[in-house]
């Protein structure tokens, strides 16, 4: 009877994985030349698109349904990068189901489509020592007792070498995206592996909380106050987390900060509100509030003073991002100011490709 029942057992279990048998299609398909097709198994929709991160916002792709029930595009040739890509079907937008590289957001999600590079670009994996990123889940005094991941890079050797004190890099997501972002499409650990193998760059943690102090989507009122919360939570809960519990380097000159579009809004906020906390100041497709110059008059209006602690400033965007002209504008103010800084102009639009570069190219400036 018990072997009756094992065997029964046994039989349902058969059927039950038979009956959720893995979809074999593949999605996306990488082709030598670089041209990648996307699939989509929808044999009820009556139409679906596709939308990828390096075409124009607003546009999108036709895909193609054939007598299979699957939807097709292929698209490119697109040059070695990480890219973000999604499908709309019957006005529905939805990640890729075959694709388990996910791109999470802090509200909906896509998918990932990285094409490397031969050999690996900055952003991917070398043959090079490895460091760490660790998952921090703290409970905000800043933010009503919330509990937040913070992402923290620690460098190869860090475990080994308990003598040692790094410096810190304060690292920025941008709007509706979460503190995985740097890493799972930024490539930010393997950008700090191959710098520090190649002794372009001076070991140290880099630290990247979550930058909405607010719930995104939240009204325009509410979403208004997150730069000004989000820096409470910065100094009252990360730097004393980061600083109590990893061996920080004490002292300004031992921080940096830096961040992607909203990020490298909340970068400027509180780089130039507290020019006595940090030495470096990295700003990737963004740029100021209007009123910069009178919110922050202390510190642009005493460059000797400013010029004295921000060592480093550093300003890069792509030309063909609609924030542009107001990047490069914010350099120009500071330069008004006789506030040295760097202005990097690249190709490319409001995306990773960019931002990976500009943290490639800000790092090594770093500590030194």
């Amino acid at each position: 009877m018990a072997n009756s029942k094992y065997m029964i057992l046994a039989a349902l279990f058969v059927a039950g994985a038979a009956a959720q048998a893995p979809d074999t299609l593949v999605s996306p398909e990488v082709m030598p030349d670089h041209r990648v097709t996307f699939r989509l198994r929808a044999p009820k929709a009556s139409e679906a698109t596709f939308f990828g991160d390096w075409m124009t916002i607003g546009t999108s792709e036709k895909m193609t349904k054939g007598a299979d029930g699957v939807w097709s595009v292929t698209l490119g040739p697109l040059a070695p990068s990480m890219y973000i890509y999604s499908f709309t079907v019957d006005g529905v937008n939805i990640a890729d189901p075959v694709n388990p590289k996910i791109k999470l957001r802090a509200r909906t999600s896509a998918s990932l489509l990285e094409i490397p590079s031969d050999p690996p670009a900055l952003p991917e994996a070398r043959d090079v020592p490895h460091g760490a990123v660790e998952i921090n889940w703290e409970k905000s005094k800043a933010l009503n007792g919330e509990t937040r991941s913070i992402w923290i890079y620690t460098p190869s050797g860090y475990a080994k070498e308990s003598g040692r004190r790094y410096p810190v890099l304060y690292l920025f997501h941008g709007s509706n995206d979460t503190a995985a972002g740097w890493t799972t499409v930024g490539g930010a650990n393997f950008v700090l592996d191959n710098l520090i193998a190649e002794k372009k760059a001076v070991p140290m943690i880099v630290v990247m909380p979550f930058g909405h102090a607010v719930p995104f989507g939240a009204p325009r009122e509410v979403q208004a106050n997150n730069t000004t919360l989000f820096e409470q939570y910065i100094f009252d809960d990360v730097i004393p987390l980061v600083e109590s519990k990893y061996r920080v380097a004490s002292g300004s000159k031992m921080r940096a900060i830096a961040g992607l579009s909203m990020g490298g809004g909340q970068s400027i906020h509180i780089g130039f509100g507290h020019t006595d906390m940090f030495s470096a100041l990295g700003v990737f497709s963004s740029a100021p509030s209007a009123d910069f110059e009178t919110r922050f008059a202390a510190a642009v209006n005493d460059a000797k003073t400013t010029n004295s602690r921000l060592k480093t400033v550093w300003i890069g965007c792509g030309k063909q991002d609609p924030v542009f002209p107001r990047a490069q504008k914010f350099s120009e103010t500071l330069t008004a100011h006789k506030i040295p800084n760097t202005f990097r102009a690249t190709e490319g639009a409001h995306t990773f490709t960019v931002w990976r570069l500009c943290l490639g190219e800000f790092v090594p400036l770093l500590f030194r």
